[in-house]
Order: C-alpha cells, then structure tokens, then sequence
C-alpha cells in the first residue's frame, strides 16, 4: 500500500459518503485532513493487498482495483452491477469521483455488514446460495451494452499456479501441480470455456456477501471484479472443494445446494447426484487453494497450518481420480 492510493481513496470515499457535501474536500482532492470535516468521522483500511486496497468512510468505501485490470472488462463489469436486472443480488456501485490512481481504477460502493468469522453458525450459506441462483438466471443478452465479458475464475487459478512456481521449490508443489495436470484446459485458463454460459460471480466465498444496509439489510454480493459470463458450476465450486476436502460439514453443504436448487439454479440438476457438473470446477477450486496456500508457505518461510495441509492432501487425492467429465456448462 503507498500513501498515494490511500490519499485517493480517502477523496473518493469521503465525497462518495457526503456528494452534497463541499467540505468533504476541495475540488482538486488535497484535502483528506482527519477528521473529516463534513461528519468528523476517520478513514478505516479494510483492505491492503495487491489485487485490491479498500478504505471505508461512514457509510461509504473506496477501492483501487488490481493494477492490470482490463479497463474495458472492468467497466462492463461495474454496469452490470448497476443493472436494474441485479437489484437485490449485487451491491450497487455508488459514483466514484477519482476514476483512477497510480493506474489503477477506482470504485466507490455503500459501506455493508460483512459476515461474521466469529460466528461460524450463522453463515449465510441459503442467502448465499439463492443469490447465487438469481444471479445465474439472469438473461445475459438483456444486459448488453456493454457486452458482458468472461469470468475470470480459470484465469485466477492459472495465476495461482504461477505465484505457486514463482515462490519457489516446496515438498507440496508435485501434489498440486499432478492435480492441475488432470483438469482440461479451459478449467486451467488455457482454452476458451465450452460454449454456452451464464452470468457468473466468479470468486464466490463467504467475505463476498455484506448486508445492506447496515446493520442488518438483506445480503448481496459483492465484488465484480471476476464476474462475467462462464460455467455457473464454478460459483458453487469453492463450497463442494470444501465438502469434498472435510473443511466444510455436510449439513452445511446440503443447507447451500439445497437453497440452490429451491431457487431454481441451472447449475446442477434440480435433484440427483451433482457431482458431475460440479467435479471440474471443485477440483480446479481445490488447486487453486493449494497452490495459495504452498505460495504463502515459501514465501513466509513456514510450515502449511493444518487446513492448508489438507488442501494439498485433497489435491494428492483427486489426482488419482478419473475427472467427471460433462457436455459443458449450464446455458
């Protein structure tokens, strides 16, 4: 994180919090004395990695997105989540006043209530699977201009696999990398997908739903930043890894599909094994956590805790498995 990006943010939050407001700063944006002089409120870092550094301010936050982020990719995505067709499925994004720092575009979105991590019990797994479900049956064609792009799911596990062989040797990359070897090529981000493809998230988890508004309005998704048109199986995918690897109990999954497929989601059969459609995707979810996880351990010079053991068991696993290989994705 540089003082700039955050200087920036800090602007786009506060004018995005008070639009009406001129003391939120002068117009060429120096002003980001603490504490605001519109509401006397400080500025909080939510955020600070390299895909994405996210300042909050009252009721508003402010995001610099990846430095390479496709501008055109990027702009189809933030109308998408202006669309009148996603309201009440994905936070609306609000005007961003400062479009771009240090070549990085920024947005500004209403301030939500994340998911409480201290509170496993209460996950939203039917919320989140029944937004899910209303985000795929979305009419692709009915939100263009601008044409949706694809998702970025495939392409943010090769980008694992790369920071995995770029961090250096490690015990656990073979596991990971004969893992990789079975899945086809388009679930690698080497091929197009197959054709066909819904709207799609594209990094579902947990940290990506927040209530609004505060304190406790109704859920919706967040962050577009791999949305786009692919395999609705991979919005699922992440949660059926975690099943399949033992991190996530079975009355939990079947509280998620269950609530998917109540909603009518076209990713899976309405009842029966789901297992073949969602085999592809789950594995290459799998991969894409280990190869995270054998990264961060090279990186930090540590041994892997316990869960990311178990990644790396789990892709052990599934590359001495035949793949469940379907006709292609839910269209």
């Amino acid at each position: 994180m540089t003082t700039s990006v955050v200087h920036a943010l800090t602007v786009a939050a506060r004018r995005a919090a008070h639009p009406r407001t001129r003391t939120a700063g002068p117009a060429d944006g120096t002003d980001t004395a603490s504490p605001c002089r519109a509401c006397g409120r400080d500025e909080t870092v939510l955020a600070d990695r390299s895909d994405g550094v996210v300042v909050r301010h009252g009721p508003a936050v402010a995001k610099a997105h990846a430095p390479a982020t496709d501008p055109a990719g990027h702009r189809a995505r933030i109308a998408v989540a202006a669309h009148p067709l996603l309201t009440g499925i994905l936070l609306p994004p609000l005007p961003a006043a400062t479009p771009y720092v240090a070549g990085r575009p920024v947005t500004a979105w209403p301030y939500g209530t994340p998911v409480d991590p201290d509170r496993p019990d209460d996950a939203p797994w039917e919320a989140a699977a029944t937004l899910l479900a209303r985000l795929h049956a979305v009419p692709p064609a009915a939100l263009a201009p601008p044409a949706v792009p694809p998702m970025r799911g495939p392409l943010k596990a090769a980008q694992a696999l790369a920071r995995m062989r770029a961090a250096g040797p490690h015990p656990a990359t073979a596991a990971v990398e004969r893992a990789w070897a079975g899945l086809p090529a388009w679930a690698r981000g080497e091929a197009p997908a197959p054709a066909g493809g819904l709207l799609c998230h594209g990094d579902l988890h947990l940290g990506q739903l927040v209530r609004h508004p505060v304190p406790d309005g109704p859920w919706l998704l967040i962050d577009v930043d791999d949305l786009g048109l692919g395999d609705p199986a991979w919005d699922l995918a992440r949660p059926a890894a975690w099943y399949a690897a033992g991190l996530l109990a079975p009355d939990e999954w079947q509280r998620f599909l269950g609530a998917y497929r109540a909603a009518g989601g076209p990713a899976v059969p309405a009842d029966g094994d789901p297992w073949p459609r969602l085999d592809v995707p789950a594995r290459a979810l799998t991969v894409q956590t280990a190869a995270l996880a054998v990264a961060k351990s090279a990186e930090q010079d540590r041994e892997l805790d316990e869960v990311e053991g178990t990644m790396i068991e789990s892709c052990a696993r599934i590359a001495t498995l035949p793949t469940q290989l379907t006709a292609g994705p839910a269209s």
